[in-house]
């Protein structure tokens, strides 16, 4: 990542929620398609998630910035941590339907595939059903996707598209 970065805290209580925010900003003018835009759990006495945007360049940085402080938005320099989920990152859209690893770190600026629970990474070709929702993680520098094994040899991203909220058959 970069070090022209800017964090949101919007309040945010949710990934969903954040996730919304960051699709929403991509789809107007403040964000170029390179940005990476990631959420992060914040901890402490008011729990929430905050989003931060990396951009390739200064300038980029600063036009973000005045769009976002004109729209209302609380804006910070940096990121919290450096471990942010991404969202938006390029490539992202690229990322549907199922796709071999090799595919899946050709399209899209993810730089590692790595196996819930294993030291091993998956095959280039071992298949990764997207289920359309691919949230990589910053881990020491690099954007790695966590799979693990589904069926017939296919593997899936960790995280899930709709997760059934705790207590939810309650």
């Amino acid at each position: 990542m970069t070090p022209h970065a800017l964090t949101l805290d919007t309040g945010a209580r949710e990934l969903r929620a954040a996730d919304r925010l960051l699709h929403a900003l991509a789809a107007g003018p403040a964000l170029p398609e390179d940005v990476f835009g990631c959420t992060h759990l914040v901890r402490g006495d008011r729990p929430r998630v905050a989003v931060s945007l990396t951009f390739a360049s200064e300038p980029l940085l600063r036009t973000a910035r005045e769009r976002l402080t004109a729209d209302g938005h609380r804006v910070t320099a940096g990121v919290p941590d450096p471990y942010g989920r991404a969202v938006l990152y390029p490539g992202a859209a690229a990322l549907t339907g199922t796709l071999t690893v090799a595919e899946l770190l050709g399209r899209s600026a993810i730089d590692r595939v790595a196996r819930l629970g294993s030291p091993d990474a998956p095959p280039p070709d071992a298949l990764v059903a997207t289920r359309d929702h691919v949230r990589p993680q910053w881990r020491n520098g690099e954007l790695v996707l966590t799979v693990m094994p589904a069926s017939r040899g296919v593997h899936v991203p960790i995280e899930v598209p709709d997760p059934t909220p705790c207590c939810a058959d309650h």
